[in-house]
């Protein structure tokens, strides 16, 4: 019987089989990330501070790459797989799957967050979810800038916050150069995530994930926050959406004018093997 169920039950599509471990992974990082944020907002800081949220997202981030690595490979960010398109390493048909998992999962974690925590939600605010003031709960679950930082401060930030994360990704994968042990991967790109936290949360919140921002902030929107989420920061919505993909794309192009263009395997000679000369790329 087992055995029907689980025939029945089996997706054969490798697109749809990509897709799911897209929104699995993304379900477990933002489950362990938005819930850190929530226990330090809402337990006023006797249930962590901003250290606990920079583990949190590094252990989600982690397991997630575990999770959905040896599927999808793990992208978990829209604008690494809009980058993976863009170079030719994923088609460009496979981008929506990607990112509907990835959207799915992250939205679904913001209402399995609101839904641990509705109780103590609504203890803080008396029922009165804002965007800012005293008792402002949006951040919970989107990033929103600091009352100090300009738009163009916020971009420039998240800009090279991921900037950093995808020089980090590809040193860590790059086996031409002095890449990661095998199956240490995951664990050092949640160290990654960790690192850029701790150094770059601070001005706006290091979301470097269109993916990580934009479903949580539909969510609010709809679960009672309103629209104040897309007006708050004079429009601040669109640039964990625009920066990540610009520093995603820089980030590649970083790596490769002083790493990866002059790290080429060098071609094997007539005289090593007895035959022409191929050279790879």
């Amino acid at each position: 019987m087992l055995k029907k169920i689980q025939k029945a039950l089996t997706i054969r599509s490798g697109t749809m089989r990509e897709l799911l471990a897209e929104a699995l992974g993304m379900f477990i990082l933002m489950v362990f990330g938005l819930s850190s944020v929530a226990q330090v907002v809402l337990g006023k800081g006797d249930f962590g501070q901003h250290l606990s949220i920079n583990l949190a997202f590094g252990i989600g981030v982690t397991l997630g790459i575990h999770a959905a690595g040896g599927i999808s490979g793990a992208h978990l960010n829209a604008a690494i797989t809009l980058t993976h398109c863009i170079l030719g390493n994923l088609p460009w048909r496979k981008l929506p799957a990607y990112l509907i998992g990835q959207f799915l999962g992250s939205f679904t974690a913001a209402a399995t967050v609101f839904g641990l925590y509705y109780d103590a939600l609504y203890d803080y605010t008396k029922g009165n979810f804002t965007v800012t003031g005293p008792t402002a709960t949006a951040s919970i679950f989107s990033t929103y800038p600091a009352p100090y930082v300009s738009l163009l401060g916020g971009f420039f930030t998240e800009f090279t916050a991921t900037v950093m994360l995808l020089l980090g990704i590809l040193i860590i994968h790059d086996e031409k150069n002095n890449g990661a042990l095998k199956g240490t991967q995951a664990l050092l790109t949640g160290i990654l995530v960790l690192g850029i936290g701790l150094g770059m949360g601070m001005n706006t919140g290091y979301a470097i994930n269109p993916s990580r921002d934009l479903p949580p902030r539909v969510f609010t929107a709809i679960a009672g926050w309103g629209m104040d989420v897309f007006r708050a920061g004079h429009h601040w919505w669109w640039v964990p959406l625009t920066a990540p993909i610009l520093g995603s794309l820089a980030g590649v192009l970083i790596h490769k004018l002083f790493i990866d263009f002059h790290n080429q395997p060098a071609p094997k000679s007539e005289n090593e093997k007895g035959q022409p000369a191929v050279e790879t790329s």
